[in-house]
């Protein structure tokens, strides 16, 4: 039990520790993107010992930055909650990694070790559960700081992100009721069939349209362009703008961690987590013939590259719309997620209850 136990802390750390850099790296990375995509140098001039590397030090220059910084909090603000929002909001976007599969299995000394790090029956309605508890941190904040401008943000927000939560939700009962289980690594087990024996039977080939309302509700879940209402400070005052230092850092990081999340969170659903086309347990099989075969260990090894490569991707795409699209009005975002998005994810389970029906 000490060794499982072991293993299982071994893995919650890697996990961790790979979605907290990528998240860091995120700052980086939208500098970069950003520049690239407007024809400039982006950041360049963090350095040491005269080495830029690109600009890859600004990130470490941002924290040391953020953890140097006067810790501001407003005369009359409510000091505890004020402390405790930001861990709340980046709390409760990190625990949802837990129940996501990176991996299918690795065998260690006799351990058949599950590559995820709860492996929970119920890992669907744990994720929504979580996702849905981030909205404390941000109602906090803002009834923290004793500004009317910061509660009127933190109202904003609240209702952006329960709004999309729900759409959110029902966007995945297609998926849930194509693969019988709210398990996420079951839900990638299933997408390993393949239709008309080439075609690998993703999300994304079994619910399109489940697809599209997920990855519109997922962004405006991460308040970032173009739904970034409750922190556009060119329109209205976002939920933390009474923070400072590393508070302020907190509410920053969750947000690279969400864009992070919602990448996974899209991969595992819609495009096979780490499932390999034509990659079975003993190596590659084509449709059109001939085989590869590989030692059990580079199969593992080779989801969780695919896996990883995926999150990176659609990372990349997120990074593309918020540099391309203008932001929406507060009466925009609702009424796309209320009178569009949710009728279309209620049409989308109506749909698929009846294509199950017919050729059950």
């Amino acid at each position: 039990m000490l060794e499982a136990f072991l293993i299982k802390l071994s893995l919650a750390a890697a996990v961790f520790f790979g979605v907290l850099n990528l998240a860091g790296l995120h700052t980086w990375i939208e500098r970069k993107q950003s520049a690239i995509m407007q024809d400039r140098i982006g950041a360049n001039r963090a350095s040491i010992f005269g080495l830029r590397l690109f600009g890859l030090f600004h990130p470490l220059a941002d924290v040391l930055k953020l953890f140097t910084k006067e810790d501001f909090i407003p005369p009359g603000g409510n000091r505890v909650l004020h402390t405790l929002a930001p861990f709340l909001s980046a709390f409760f976007a990190l625990v949802v990694f837990a129940a996501i599969p990176i991996g299918n299995t690795l065998t260690l000394g006799g351990w058949v070790i599950e590559l995820q790090v709860a492996s929970l029956d119920i890992g669907l309605l744990y994720i929504l559960a979580m996702l849905s508890m981030g909205v404390y941190g941000v109602v906090l904040a803002g009834y923290a700081s004793n500004n009317h401008y910061a509660f009127l943000g933190g109202m904003r927000a609240a209702s952006q992100m329960l709004s999309y939560e729900i759409t959110m939700g029902i966007s995945l009962i297609g998926l849930i009721m194509w693969s019988g289980t709210l398990d996420l690594q079951a839900m990638v087990r299933a997408q390993g069939q393949y239709l008309w024996g080439w075609l690998p039977l993703w999300g994304a080939v079994v619910q399109p349209v489940a697809l599209i309302v997920f990855l519109a509700a997922a962004l405006a879940e991460t308040k970032r362009i173009p739904f970034d209402m409750p922190e556009g400070e060119s329109e209205i005052v976002g939920y933390f703008v009474e923070y400072s230092g590393m508070k302020f850092g907190l509410f920053f990081m969750t947000d690279f961690i969400e864009t992070v999340l919602v990448a996974c969170l899209a991969t595992t659903f819609f495009f096979g987590g780490w499932q390999v086309p034509y990659l079975f347990p003993d190596g590659f099989r084509f449709p059109w013939g001939g085989a590869i075969p590989m030692a059990p260990l580079a199969v593992t090894l080779a989801g969780i590259g695919a896996f990883t490569a995926k999150v990176v991707g659609f990372c990349w795409l997120f990074m593309t719309v918020r540099w391309t699209l203008p932001r929406f009005r507060y009466d925009q975002l609702m009424r796309l997620g209320w009178q569009y998005l949710f009728p279309i994810s209620l049409a989308n389970v109506v749909a698929t209850g009846l294509a199950l029906r017919l050729l059950s």
